[in-house]
């Protein structure tokens, strides 16, 4: 069953974001991931949400999304992005 990371981003240092980026991607790629949806790709129709990024990303099952995660070429990355602003990072199985 696919998995799904749901990331928000609130980008205060759009460089040090940059950087994150053009790393993760072919990670994520390594891991089965698939972007489904990018930045810039999110409109906001009812409620209080003003993330400068949303992204959605899908991964073959659980089990892959948790690997990148928790694998240590990721680990630096974690505080790049964390350097880079504020996020909420969700994973929700598929049904």
């Amino acid at each position: 069953m696919a998995a799904y990371l749901i990331a928000e981003h609130l980008i205060a240092d759009a460089a040090r974001f940059e950087e994150y980026r053009s790393k993760v991607a072919p990670m994520i790629e390594r891991y089965g991931g698939r972007y489904l949806t990018r930045g810039g790709s999110h409109r906001v129709l009812d409620g209080d949400w003003h993330p400068t990024r949303a992204v959605i990303v899908e991964f073959p099952n659980m089990a892959a999304l948790t690997a990148w995660y928790e694998s240590p070429e990721y680990q630096p990355l974690i505080e790049l992005r964390r350097g880079a602003g504020k996020d909420v990072i969700l994973a929700l199985d598929g049904v």
